[in-house]
């Protein structure tokens, strides 16, 4: 193996960072969170110690301070290549000195460096952001401490060399975690739900406006740490008031106060019950070795793989006749199922599920932007609107990349994104969806994908909200500059924020007014909300750093569009904006210096690079069949940060750790045991090859494992419906029943087609005994309903009698919306 360079393997050598504390506090939809590092070098010479570690995307990072003994140095922000300087010539003096900088690739990964740490001495590290938290489809507010760190696969020649990073196995990882938090909101906390252990929340009135929370003991870092805070009245809009910075310049974004306005559009239910009968739908899906690891930590827990082939089948039957589709998939190459969309109807539906069946995750690397460009560069079809939905574990190093090409095509197409697992990218996940105009749903811990994903189709078949609008009304001396994109998508239910700095003289009394105006359904409409310009109390510049860091993003995806033009103007922007608000940036960093009596080094430092926990690639932690020993550590790609003093190489894993996971509808797994054979050498299989195919052996004469497993029901039901939304009367059917043929058809009413039948009865279980996951269903149950509908069926009463007595339910007429 190469020289790791200090890179720490588990054999208890000593390890710099001892613990993390986080405190949380969350004031309504946003949370400010502090996070004590501690470190300690135990080595007998001066250290170095870096530590790559995950943020939400959206984070802006607003205070970093290092505390030694009883020295305490708060960082500046300064432009990154000057803060980089400043770090290196303080090492070579022998100063302690810290970095903290922003990945070149993706905005939810940081890189700290702690730079001339004697022997013997502890620093303890201060880092502060603020985040708005996402609005989940049952209301929740999501707030996501990203513990895990999944390696990033970075696309060929997209340059500069990776930061490796170590990353441990949970059980392994030598420093602690404790996390606490606080809520408050104007309105009543209804719950606080985690995936993982909490202590019971403690309310510290009896109004339930104010809460507290603790992480329980022996918390395990194999999961990101999320909290789902529900708030009662939710959908209310709000604006909170900020007054600027005393001793910023008034006229800047610092110095003037500045408004945050969190609108919940609310459409005519009549309008919303409509359900489009067009659209091209495009389907991209992950097949990335990644993609083969559990869905969480349980032994039954099923593949991300397999659960997203099970929600490719109720995806495809919910799909209405008369529209389009198509399904791409990608690893380090690209697959489509046909050459172009094309219309739905059965036979093109079957070929796509037997096409679907095949799917694994055997495709390796994760690049995600060479498919969407072809997406892009097919031609819309007339009066099919585009809608994209994309499932992927978000395990890629060019974000900033795939962003901007979605952004660039946001005219001609929405797009649905989903991020399966834990370590899911954010910035990536919530990016795809905000540049597209769609939504994003978070996948984790004990989550389905079916019921989030067919959520976002119900969102993707309401008709899409046009010419958006948004409009102020303000008193005569108040003039508002808006810092927030234009708003591109509105949906049902679900928030939009702005922000604007607003200049003048502003009384305590005074009420600002904004009006939202759209098309909806070819009506126009508007919403409108009247608030109090009064400054809100003790919430120190929280709103004016989110409003900077929305600024800074916009900012930086124009410095990407106008970098062929050789245009440094906007990066200029962005440092001066970073610099005057305190938020880090791309193109900025965090350094402290402690400027006292050091000597200088002779030689170099010892460098240590902080294991991050991990779900390996191939979900070694928690996997139920491996077919090879697991490796103790592994070494993951990280996106590039530049290294001061060199690369750290690691050799790369041949051979990797290969689950047989469990699956749905698709339940057949083989994996190849790759040989040698004439003298020649075994096929090198890369970490994240797996192959989905038939049993005993395939074409190569290679043999095959087989894991056969029991099918879901409700799968095995949805299965077989037809395109047009019946079902046959086959004997697959009584079997998914629970009956046999001959007790099925004996109970049939005579003078009834056996279409509708096996309709009515389909219909009839799915309501009596599926009624739990029924937002898994609805859509294609719709599209049975109207089948019937179109039959003009008589002796629908008998059928369903017919069909309650045979089942043993008690279903009524008008529950199946007959």
């Amino acid at each position: 193996m190469v020289n790791c360079c200090g890179l720490l393997t588990v054999k208890n050598e000593p390890v710099p960072l001892k613990s993390v504390e986080v405190e949380l506090e969350v004031r309504d939809h946003v949370a400010t969170v502090v996070s004590t590092l501690t470190y300690e070098n135990k080595e007998d010479k001066p250290l170095e110690a870096v530590f790559v570690f995950p943020l939400p995307g959206d984070a802006a990072v607003c205070h970093f301070s290092a505390k030694i003994g009883q020295t305490e140095i708060v960082a500046d922000v300064k432009e990154k290549q000057k803060a980089r300087e400043e770090y290196d010539d303080a090492l070579s003096s022998g100063q302690q000195a810290f970095l903290l900088e922003e990945s070149e690739q993706s905005p939810d990964i940081f890189s700290l460096s702690v730079g001339s740490l004697p022997p013997g001495e502890s620093a303890s590290i201060r880092l502060e952001y603020v985040t708005e938290l996402t609005v989940q489809a049952d209301d929740g507010l999501r707030f996501c401490l990203p513990a895990v760190l999944n390696p990033r696969y970075q696309p060929q020649g997209s340059g500069g060399g990776n930061v490796q990073v170590a990353s441990l196995p949970s059980s392994l990882v030598p420093y602690s975690l404790a996390f606490c938090a606080q809520v408050s909101s104007p309105r009543p906390v209804s719950k606080i739900e985690s995936n993982c252990s909490l202590d019971p929340p403690q309310y510290l009135n009896t109004e339930q406006t104010q809460a507290t929370i603790k992480l329980a003991a022996g918390h395990k870092f194999d999961r990101d740490v999320e909290l789902l805070i529900y708030y009662k009245d939710a959908h209310q809009p709000t604006a909170v008031v900020e007054t600027g910075q005393a001793s910023a310049k008034p006229g800047t974004l610092m110095g003037d106060p500045v408004v945050m306005l969190s609108l919940y559009p609310e459409f005519p239910q009549a309008v919303m019950s409509s359900v489009a009968s067009c659209g091209e739908f495009v389907f991209l899906l992950d097949r990335s070795g990644s993609m083969d690891a559990r869905l969480n930590n349980s032994k039954n827990a099923q593949t991300r793989i397999g659960s997203a082939r099970d929600t490719l089948l109720l995806l495809l039957k919910s799909l209405p006749m008369g529209c389009y589709f198509n399904i791409y998939s990608f690893g380090s190459r690209f697959e489509h199922i046909f050459p172009k969309s094309v219309e739905y109807s059965q036979t093109t539906m079957e070929t796509a599920l037997k096409k679907v069946g095949e799917m694994g995750a055997n495709l390796g690397g994760t690049e995600i932007l060479e498919p969407l460009k072809h997406i892009y560069s097919q031609p819309c079809i007339h009066n099919q609107p585009r809608q994209l939905f994309v499932f992927t574990d978000g395990e890629v190093g060019n974000t900033k990349q795939v962003i901007d090409v979605v952004k660039k095509n946001s005219h001609t197409h929405r797009c649905f994104s989903f991020g399966i697992g834990e370590g899911a990218s954010s910035a990536l996940i919530n990016g795809l969806a905000k540049e597209g105009g769609g939504h994003a749903q978070f996948i984790t811990g004990t989550d389905r994908l079916q019921p989030k994903v067919m959520q976002s189709l119900r969102y993707a078949l309401q008709p899409a909200v046009i010419d958006i609008s948004v409009t102020w009304d303000l008193p005569k001396d108040v003039s508002v500059t808006v810092l927030s994109p234009p708003i591109t998508a509105l949906f049902q239910g679900q928030r939009s924020l702005l922000y604007a700095q607003l200049t003048g003289q502003i009384s305590e009394a005074a009420e600002g007014c904004v009006t939202v105006k759209y098309s909806l359904a070819g009506q126009p409409s508007q919403n409108q909300f009247t608030f109090s310009l009064k400054p809100a109390e003790d919430t120190g510049l929280t709103v004016h750093r989110l409003a900077a860091q929305t600024l800074i993003r916009s900012l930086e995806m124009e410095d990407r569009e106008s970098r062929e033009k050789q245009d440094e103007s906007v990066k200029k922007k962005v440092v001066e904006l970073s610099v005057q608000s305190g938020v880090s940036s791309a193109f900025t960093a965090f350094i402290a210096v402690n400027k006292g009596d050091g000597e200088a080094i002779q030689g170099p430092l010892v460098r240590r690079n902080i294991p991050t926990p991990g779900f390996m690639s191939l979900g070694m932690l928690g996997s139920s069949s491996t077919l090879c020993g697991a490796p103790r550590m592994m070494a993951c790609a990280m996106p590039q940060f530049q290294q001061r003093g060199g690369i750290v190489h690691l050799a790369k894993k041949k051979g990797g750790c290969y689950n047989l996971g469990t699956h749905g509808l698709f339940s057949k797994v083989k994996a190849k045991v790759v040989r040698s054979g004439g003298g020649g050498k075994p096929h090198e299989m890369m970490d994240d090859e797996m192959q989905m195919s038939c049993d005993g052996f395939d074409n190569t004469g290679e043999q095959c494992v087989t894991s056969q497993l029991p099918m879901d029901p409700l799968l095995q039901l949805v299965s077989l419906q037809k395109a047009s939304g019946c079902w046959d009367l086959a004997p697959a059917l009584a079997t998914a029943l629970g009956k046999t043929s001959k007790e099925v058809e004996e109970i049939k009413p005579a003078s009834v087609n056996q279409e509708v039948w096996a309709t009515i009865l389909s219909l009839i279980w799915l309501h009596g005994f599926k009624i739990d996951v029924q937002e898994e269903w609805e859509l294609l149950a719709m599209k049975a309903v109207s089948w019937l509908r179109a039959q003009n069926a008589s002796c629908v009463q008998e059928c369903m009698d017919a069909g309650n007595a045979l089942l043993g339910c008690k279903v009524q007429k008008d529950a199946l919306g007959l």
